[in-house]
């Protein structure tokens, strides 16, 4: 099955039109732009008449099973797009789609999508049916390892270009935030066609709409990226998220992180990281910060956890944010020992 990523797929339209696309994805404004791309296409291959199907739990099946089996009055040639519930598939549904899949035929051009796709359906029968003539679609969010790349092929399809500063800054000040960034470049395209852009000329128009995760936060403690996680530190509380989830999230990758760190001297990381069930988009992260966190700096980091988690517990109105900055520069690898309390440090080498 081919996989394209979402800003890729007006080039991929261009030459191709597939028999069935697989959307999957947590960002709405790429969803939506790639099923209205691709019934564009469509509808210059006269597939004119569109379904749009979304399941639940009473969906009658048969109706969906009829589109594909009887004629239209209106055109001889129709897409179909299938929005699928975030909740796994149930036994019964994939039944469904296997008997969906045997009734795929040229006149008929079918899109699914989903919000996530997992390895179970990658590996069940109507997902290996579908393979041969199937275009995935990813559909997420840009990451900020994705989101340059993402601006510039956005800024060339509005025809206008964009230096590296202006990409950077633009990254800094809406990250997560798709459909601002996309609003905003299409703004741009309007003051300034067919222009090189430099900083200085859309520094007037920017906001900072950049939109954090908790999750993210925890993956850029794990890259040792202090500037980002101090970042979306500082977003977070901005927003006002609650300390104590943050606490939770990280809770579980720190306390992985020494578990694994104990053993990758007599075990190999890719056995530690299956026994372990970590995702594979996350292997990365963790191996990053392997490399560069002993095993003592990984126990500081321990200690200082709990010492968070109990003054959260003994006062819950109490601000913790100063601390959990210190915690996201020592598992940055930077040296924070000075600015610890002495009842921190005091318990820092305390063997456990």
């Amino acid at each position: 099955m081919k996989l394209i990523d979402a800003e890729q797929l007006q080039e991929h339209l261009k030459m191709n039109l597939s028999a069935c696309y697989l959307l999957y994805g947590d960002e709405p404004l790429l969803l939506q732009e790639s099923q209205d791309h691709i019934r564009e296409a469509a509808l210059r291959r006269n597939f004119t008449e569109h379904f749009t199907v979304t399941i639940e739990g009473d969906t009658e099946w048969e109706n969906i099973f009829r589109i594909f089996q009887e004629l239209s009055l209106f055109s001889s040639r129709q897409t179909l797009l299938v929005i699928f519930p975030h909740k796994l598939l149930p036994a019964s549904m994939k039944d469904r789609l296997g008997q969906l899949v045997q009734l795929l035929h040229q006149n008929i051009l079918l899109m699914m999508r989903f919000h996530k796709l997992t390895k179970a359906q990658e590996n069940s029968p109507w997902y290996k049916a579908l393979a041969p003539y199937t275009c995935k679609i990813n559909c997420e969010k840009p990451n900020h390892q994705r989101l340059p790349a993402w601006i510039k092929t956005r800024s060339k399809s509005l025809c206008f270009d964009i230096d590296l500063p202006c990409i950077e800054r633009l990254c800094e000040c809406y990250e997560g935030n798709i459909l601002a960034l996309s609003q905003l470049l299409t703004l741009l395209s309007l003051v300034y066609p067919n222009e090189q852009l430099s900083l200085p000329k859309i520094e007037p128009l920017l906001n900072n709409f950049a939109h954090f995760t908790p999750y993210q936060w925890s993956n850029a403690l794990l890259e040792g990226k202090t500037e980002r996680a101090l970042l979306i530190l500082k977003k977070l509380q901005q927003e006002e998220h609650e300390p104590v989830i943050l606490l939770r999230i990280l809770q579980p990758d720190l306390l992985l992180l020494v578990t694994l760190k104990r053993a990758m001297a007599e075990v190999p990381l890719i056995t530690l990281f299956q026994q372990h069930q970590v995702w594979q988009s996350r292997r990365t992260y963790f191996t990053q910060a392997l490399q560069r966190l002993s095993l003592n700096v990984l126990k500081q980091g321990v200690h200082l956890f709990c010492q968070i988690e109990i003054s959260l517990k003994q006062d819950y109105a109490l601000s913790i944010w100063s601390e959990l900055e210190t915690l996201s520069l020592l598992l940055c690898g930077q040296p924070v020992l000075s600015l610890y309390p002495q009842s921190f440090t005091e318990c820092f080498f305390d063997e456990p």
